[in-house]
């Protein structure tokens, strides 16, 4: 049964305040939920409908934690979805932790992407290109923001990301950097780039001027018409495209 409390609990992690202080996130829908079940999230407390238990009965098996049956009313009261009939999960965040890039790893690192959905769409956009790891600046967007997890589709399960200080990162990686930029050199007639750095900037003012003397070349996508740029998480899958093209070559 659902108690007062539980709900209470729930209802907290809308906000960014609740979930610093308890650790925890919620992921809502089929997909997304079954996503974060099958990777190496730890999930504290999942909200099922009966229809979802008997649907997924075989990825529940190895479920250790709580499971309650729900309504499709009462999850749609907890999370954001106006229509969830399926399943919520709250589920533990992962320790803020560096990787060290291989040689072989294309890195995509974020300078203040403030915009949740960006976020979320961007690390879709990563997954899709096989790109794992990304670093993102202290201001850049909450990875657990509903909105963010909403948007990557589970695309959140399968990358290693960490929030920190990116002029010290790029000086102790020591890795080309390639930022975008309104007057880069056309991405089309790039020559096959080294593995390295992806740097996108912030959607109003672009790549802060500290970072840009970190950036060993800057690139940028050609455009035909008249609009003035292009949305950052738009222009990340592009340059990414390329990217995976040129170095498939």
């Amino acid at each position: 049964m659902l108690s007062k409390n539980t709900v209470k609990f729930i209802k907290s992690l809308h906000q960014k305040k609740y979930r610093t202080e308890n650790g925890q996130f919620f992921v809502e829908g089929e997909k997304s939920v079954l996503e974060v079940l099958l990777s190496d999230f730890l999930i504290e407390l999942l909200l099922t409908t009966e229809s979802f238990e008997k649907k997924h009965a075989e990825v529940l098996k190895s479920f250790s934690g709580q499971l309650i049956q729900v309504t499709q009313n009462q999850l749609e009261q907890l999370g954001q979805y106006q229509s969830n009939d399926s399943a919520l999960a709250v589920v533990n965040m992962k320790a803020n932790t560096a990787f060290e890039p291989k040689t072989s790893d294309l890195i995509i690192a974020l300078d203040d992407v403030r915009d949740p959905g960006n976020l979320g769409t961007i690390i879709r956009v990563a997954d899709w290109y096989g790109i794992n790891k990304l670093v993102f600046s202290p201001h850049t967007a909450e990875f657990y923001n509903p909105k963010v997890i909403q948007a990557t589709m589970g695309s959140f399960t399968r990358i290693q990301f960490f929030y920190g200080n990116l002029e010290e990162v790029l000086d102790r990686w020591n890795l080309p950097v390639y930022g975008a930029f309104l007057n880069g050199s056309n991405i089309h007639q790039m020559a096959k780039p080294e593995q390295g750095i992806l740097l996108m900037g912030n959607e109003a003012n672009g790549i802060s001027a500290e970072l840009e003397k970190k950036v060993t070349q800057k690139v940028t996508i050609p455009g035909f018409g008249q609009a003035e740029s292009l949305n950052v998480a738009i222009a990340t899958a592009i340059l990414c495209d390329n990217f995976k093209r040129l170095m498939s070559t």
